[in-house]
């Protein structure tokens, strides 16, 4: 099986579990697992609260969204299952993604933003939404998507 082709490997499929504080908040993580195929990205969000074992948060909303092949620099996306409060989040989220990765995105997300420092501004989701971005596709670089849509 050796050949002469010094192509990477493809991604292994295999789940990546990250975890980081959300901006902004000491005590609220954002979690993270991510699952790169060679076709398309699965990624599922949630948040945790320090001390908070009370309850668990709401399944969330699931996009699919896939890169526009007439129209570059566009997205396409549905929702599969919705949940209000997350569903204009995980919908932009998905199709950022799909864009910068030239793939095909599966989002779930269960975010709050509710235990923020500031309660949940629109700039604690613009951070949240940042950071889960550059976590992202810094996951998607290294696994070998250097060839990523608009050279991004």
């Amino acid at each position: 099986m050796a050949s002469g082709d010094t192509a990477r490997p493809e991604p292994s499929g295999c789940p990546i579990e990250l975890s980081f504080p959300l901006p902004k908040s000491n005590d609220t993580r954002i979690h993270i697992q991510l699952t790169i195929r060679k076709i398309s990205i699965l990624l599922f969000l949630t948040t945790t609260t320090d001390g908070d074992t009370s309850a668990g948060v709401p399944l969330g909303s699931f996009v699919y969204a896939l890169p526009d092949r007439i129209h570059q620099g566009q997205t396409l996306s549905t929702p599969l299952f919705t949940y209000e409060s997350s569903l204009e989040f995980t919908t932009r989220l998905a199709k950022l993604l799909a864009r910068k990765s030239g793939k095909p995105v599966y989002v779930g997300n269960s975010i709050s933003f509710a235990n923020a420092g500031l309660g949940g501004t629109i700039e604690e989701e613009i951070e949240g939404f940042k950071k889960v971005v550059q976590v992202v596709m810094d996951e998607v670089k290294k696994a070998g998507g250097e060839s990523l849509a608009n050279g991004s």
